[in-house]
């Protein structure tokens, strides 16, 4: 296995029916669990039950799989994959906001999956005043060891909730008075919008962009002027320079 492979797994795994079966009970935040596929006795029927209950992401993999990604070879059917950090609640970033005494300003994040695209996107929230951030909890990455890393400590001040629907989670804000922007180089050239107020920024995944579902939720799409020779940004340097133009408003207009 080569050194990048190897990077890629080894992060918070715990391997082991009784360790992966214990890390659930003792309350242990579980972002995934590999199971090997087609195996169904009790000790993993358990363990899925566990994580169904506690709402991890169950794969069946293949047993080749598991021996990849297996640190110590006795993996014995089951791999969890543990978050770094605990998760928020929205609930709990919309208080951030109370709190300031500020109007919500929270990035949502359509499909990130790489780690220090989410680490850089945390420092740069922690930075630009942002109270949360969210994340799906399906086809993205969450909060690995490397995330926490490249954020360069903001990951303990900027809380970071997962959700189930990004759509539905966007409409639930909207109803408390929220608006959306998404990034599309489509949309309306950042400048001439009016990006104040309580407001959610929606940067969607490195190679597709905001999904279209997504995209219809939100009340405006924004373009960042560009004149270069490649026609977009890297996420994390895109919600960087999104998110100082909601800066550069808000201390404008005083909200």
């Amino acid at each position: 296995m080569d050194n990048n492979n190897k990077e890629k797994f080894h992060e918070n795994y715990i391997e082991g029916r009784n360790a992966v079966l214990e890390a659930f009970r003792s309350g242990k935040t579980i972002d995934k669990l590999f199971v090997l596929d087609g195996c169904q006795d009790g000790p993993i029927k358990s363990i899925t039950r566990e994580a169904r209950k506690h709402d991890a992401i169950i794969n069946y993999v293949a047993k080749e799989r598991l021996d990849q990604m297996s640190e110590t070879g006795k993996h014995q059917g089951v791999i969890a994959v543990s978050a770094a950090y605990e998760y928020a609640e929205v609930s709990d970033i919309l208080e951030n906001a109370e709190r300031k005494g500020e109007p919500p300003f929270i990035i949502i994040l359509d499909g990130i999956e790489d780690p220090h695209n989410l680490g850089a996107i945390i420092r740069t929230a922690n930075q630009a005043g942002a109270h949360g951030i969210i994340i799906p909890k399906r086809r993205a990455v969450g909060l690995t060891p490397t995330v926490a890393k490249t954020s360069a400590g903001a990951i303990n001040y900027t809380p970071v909730a997962k959700v189930t629907n990004i759509s539905n989670t966007i409409k639930e804000l909207k109803e408390k008075g929220m608006w959306f922007v998404c990034a599309d180089m489509g949309g309306t050239t950042m400048y001439d919008l009016n990006l104040t107020g309580p407001i959610g920024l929606v940067i969607g995944n490195e190679g597709d962009g905001v999904s279209k579902l997504v995209k219809e939720n939100c009340d405006m799409t924004a373009s960042i002027p560009m004149v270069g020779d490649i026609d977009s940004l890297n996420a994390s340097v895109a919600t960087g320079v999104l998110a100082y133009e909601i800066v550069r408003q808000r201390l404008k207009s005083g909200k």
